[in-house]
């Protein structure tokens, strides 16, 4: 059976119909056409399918569609303002923080979430903010200076 759902993402609404079991991952990926969000191993572990609900990090591969009818919902293509990176993407490439790039989605919109709430995280809470999210190519040393240095521009600029 379909469920009409309503979405907002990424400032557009969506209306979709949807059956119960598909995921907002596939939601997404599949009938938006937004495959910034990563599909890494479906059960919650990896963090790759991170995104936002009403602000707040959640493995869209855990998230029944149908759980989202109503919310805001933020990916990784709602980071930037036209071609130009928001400064937490722009600090990940500065800082050398991607390598492969499957990772990326995630750890950004964690660090997204961080610094709404924490404009200057420690270093310990920057791990434990990133600490749902897998990444096999970096040792996560860069991304957690790229979190820090990206929260120091952000109080620079108050441009959230």
């Amino acid at each position: 059976m379909k469920h009409l759902i309503n979405l907002k993402v990424n400032g557009e609404s969506y209306e979709i119909a949807v059956d119960s079991h598909r995921t907002l991952l596939e939601a997404l990926r599949e009938d938006l056409l937004l495959t910034g969000t990563k599909k890494g191993c479906g059960i919650g572990d990896c963090g790759a399918c991170t995104v936002l609900m009403d602000g707040v990090p959640v493995f869209s591969c855990l998230v029944l569609a149908v759980e989202a009818d109503g919310h805001e919902i933020m990916t990784i293509e709602g980071m930037a303002e036209g071609p130009e990176l928001h400064p937490i993407q722009q600090a990940f490439v500065e800082k050398g923080a991607i390598q492969c790039g499957f990772c990326t989605p995630g750890m950004v919109l964690n660090a997204y979430a961080l610094l709404q709430e924490n404009p200057e995280p420690s270093e310990k809470e920057i791990r434990r903010a990133i600490s749902g999210n897998l990444c096999r190519c970096t040792g996560y040393q860069k991304i957690v200076e790229a979190i820090g240095e990206a929260g120091k521009k952000l109080n620079d600029k108050s441009k959230f």
